[in-house]
């Protein structure tokens, strides 16, 4: 018997992100040709959705209600509900905010393993291994997931490098209607709240310099400023700086503040949290300083320099006015 592979869709705004796709990616490796793909959305599929969802061998949308919203509690039980345990022996959650809520919800309702911050899945022979983070991502550690079904959540940028080949058939779509009585409501979807855009609008910015727990207080943004000055970029940051108030939200790059694409992101003191690299990974060139050689931001960066931003950045900044003198 074929073994099914869920995936839990995430949709923003009437997109699909970029991390469910990479989740598909790594469920459509992991099947082959022989186990089924199939995804679950919650809502109508967007119109630009299809090309992500044609990864999977099924699509089942659930309608009306709430059900598109971003309810992590309601949507769990749902999924569970709906859901053979039988006929799962994965399900593929991607670590954003929203599947941070959903995939311990599921697991907790079933009763099956978390597998945390995983960043590579693989089978070896008939066994199931997740490769995952620990301790703030100074270490990796390989587990192999013995029980089934088990909720997996897979951290940004994981398969965003991996392809795989062009499907010749179309998946199946299936719709399903959500009864009032199968929806908790105790939780309600209101709004979303977007930052006002008074301020630079780093999303169209091609060179950024980002900052994060390591300039270490605010007296010392004047460091990365002078960088981006002469770079011709944006100062912008990561949540714990615009926490402090150091910079202002619409500065914040991540899951919670902004999705940026720029031709260069140089990344400042950055560690390298999940929820801050979903929001640069897609960067043409990635440049990280920071002195922790163990720090996960060097697992997405093009170029990495382990040492003290104080010492790199000034010496960065007299190397490229030298260079713009001498042309």
């Amino acid at each position: 018997m074929s073994r099914r592979i869920a995936v839990p869709v995430e949709a923003y705004q009437g997109k699909i992100t970029d991390l469910t796709r990479e989740c598909l990616i790594a469920a459509r490796l992991l099947a082959g040709d022989q186990d089924e793909v199939v995804a679950y959305m919650f809502g109508e599929i967007p119109a630009e959705g299809n090309s992500v969802l044609q990864l999977a061998d099924r699509i089942i949308t659930f309608e009306d209600g709430q059900v598109g919203q971003p309810v992590a509690l309601a949507q769990a039980k749902l999924l569970c509900s709906k859901l053979d345990r039988a006929e799962v022996e994965l399900v593929l959650v991607g670590s954003s905010s929203w599947g941070l809520d959903l995939g311990p919800l599921m697991a907790a309702y079933w009763g099956v393993p978390l597998v945390a911050n995983c960043q590579w899945l693989e089978r070896r022979e008939n066994s199931l291994w997740a490769t995952c983070r620990i301790c703030a991502g100074k270490l990796m550690v390989d587990v192999e997931v013995e029980a089934r079904p088990a909720v997996v959540l897979l951290l940004p940028g994981s398969f965003l490098r991996k392809e795989v080949a062009p499907r010749n058939k179309q998946p199946v779509i299936e719709r399903e209607t959500v009864a009032p009585e199968e929806w908790d409501d105790r939780v309600r979807f209101q709004r979303w709240i977007e930052p006002q855009r008074e301020d630079v609008d780093i999303t169209q910015a091609e060179i950024l310099v980002a900052v994060g727990r390591g300039i270490e207080r605010r007296e010392n943004l004047e460091v990365a400023e002078e960088l981006a000055e002469v770079l011709g970029g944006v100062v912008c940051g990561s949540r714990p700086v615009v926490d402090q108030g150091w910079l202002p939200p619409t500065r914040q790059v991540g899951k919670s503040g902004m999705i940026v694409k720029p031709k260069l992101y140089l990344a400042l003191g950055i560690s390298g949290a999940p929820e801050h690299v979903e929001g640069m990974k897609d960067a043409d060139l990635i440049v990280a300083i920071n002195r922790d050689e163990q720090a996960p931001i060097f697992h997405v960066a093009d170029y990495g320099i382990a040492a003290d931003l104080f010492d790199v950045v000034p010496a960065l900044k007299e190397a490229l006015i030298a260079r713009r003198q001498e042309t």
